[in-house]
């Protein structure tokens, strides 16, 4: 009875915060991957409308491999959350590093330097290439796993 009296050491707190964030930053960047990147589109004001079409960043070779770079930092900040030693999960600066530039060098439009140009006939008809929100969510999570990757690798343990 007296041994149940007696204050158990203290075991050292593991912040799993980062790990977390790391996984869940790759998550969304597999789902952004799924989003439209990008896409056509017509209007004109002789009719006073327009018409519009998306294509899905997985639609190309470079949205693929943004996808596998969410799984990858998915998978490392599952291995950092799950560990003894959570600063695994800043190899996640990896997949995050390689997917920053496959965002960015995403063509809009889908195709080549070709369809980076606009046609436009006076007001009566414009067509362009642009830029969807996936777009920009893709880039956003890239940028956060780099981020949280460097940031769980320079917190004081």
């Amino acid at each position: 009875m007296a041994d149940d009296l007696k204050p158990t050491p203290a075991r050292p707190r593991v912040r799993r915060g980062y790990p977390l964030a790391i996984a869940a930053t790759g998550a969304l960047l597999m789902f952004c991957a799924v989003l439209p990147w990008s896409g056509w589109q017509a209007t004109s004001n002789l009719i006073d409308a327009g018409v519009a079409t998306d294509m899905r960043g997985i639609d190309h070779a470079f949205g693929v491999y943004t996808l596998m770079a969410g799984l990858v930092a998915l998978g490392c900040g599952l291995a950092g959350l799950l560990s003894s030693r959570p600063r695994l999960a800043a190899l996640a600066v990896v997949p995050g590093g390689v997917a920053l530039p496959l965002v960015l060098r995403y063509p809009p439009g889908g195709g080549g330097l070709h369809d980076l140009f606009a046609f436009e006939l006076g007001d009566m008809i414009s067509i362009a290439p642009v830029i969807r929100f996936g777009w920009f969510a893709a880039l956003g999570c890239a940028l956060a796993v780099v981020v949280l990757s460097v940031l769980a690798l320079l917190r004081r343990s």
